[in-house]
Order: structure tokens, then sequence, then C-alpha cells
């Protein structure tokens, strides 16, 4: 009787996933990129926009949130390099109301499932993969590779 009576909500899924795949993905590709992400890159000398283009074999656009520029500029001169490539021209700017970039990354992908996201950081990663249908970029032995993305031919994880 309890049972009948209790009302189960399903959460809305976009119609563009199909089973755990987003098909909302296409070329050109939109890549969120995290602080750590570009830091690395300098470390293993990957260009950023050519490394992305090897890997999903179509051309892309990084994206890059004030909040991770935030944090960029909060670090200080040692990280000058990396504030540089962020805030290169090929590279679209995003606006955000914070300056919290881990928060910022997932809250956009959350309402705008149409996103890579691009970090090495564990923690962001686990936080990423709880939302369906998220590719996420890393470095893996000094090159990009991409997980949870049906379309990254022999590149994804």
């Amino acid at each position: 009787q309890n049972l009948k009576d209790k009302i189960i909500e399903a959460p809305k899924v976009s119609s563009a996933m199909f089973f755990k795949h987003n098909t909302a993905l296409g070329p050109p590709y939109k890549v969120l990129v995290d602080t750590n992400f570009i830091n690395f890159s300098i470390q293993n000398k990957i260009d950023i926009v050519q490394g992305m283009m090897d890997c999903l074999y179509a051309k892309c656009t990084p994206c890059v949130l004030d909040s991770v520029i935030a944090e960029l500029e909060k670090l200080g001169p040692k990280f000058r390099v990396a504030l540089r490539i962020a805030k290169d021209p090929r590279f679209e700017r995003i606006p955000t109301e914070t300056t919290y970039a881990d928060d910022e990354l997932v809250k956009l992908v959350k309402q705008h499932p149409c996103y890579i996201v691009a970090t090495c950081d564990r923690d962001l990663k686990r936080r990423l993969r709880k939302i369906p249908g998220v590719p996420i970029m890393a470095i893996k032995s000094r090159q990009y590779v991409v997980e949870r993305m049906p379309e990254a031919m022999g590149k994804n994880d």
C-alpha cells in the first residue's frame, strides 16, 4: 500500500544522452581548460591547441573561465607563462561569478553538457565522473587523452 502511494521522481535527462554518451558533442569541440591542465601542458611541452587537435582529430576551441585566470594571477610571477597562454586570443573567455574554478567548471558543465573538460586534478575528475555525458581530457605519457568519449578513436581511456 505505501509503495503505491510513494511518487518517485527521476532527474530529467537531456534528450542528447544516448545511454551514457553525449550525442550533442560534435566538432568543433569546446574544451574547458582547468588551471593545472595549463601548468602540466607547459611542463610536458605540449602546445594546448595543437595537442587537442591531435587528440580529437577535429577543430577545438579551448575555453578559459575567468576564475581560472584569477587563480593563475593569484599564483604569482612563477606562473606568468601559464597566464600568458590562458590570455591567448585563440582561447574563448567565459565569465564567472565566483573565483573558485573547480566549482564553476562543475556548475557550467551541469548546466550545459556541451563541453569537454580538460583537467589533471584527481578530485575534480572524480566530481565530473558523477555527471553523465561529460568527457574528461587529461595528460598521459606526454600527450592528451580523452575518457568517456566514443568519437575519440583509439585515444580514449
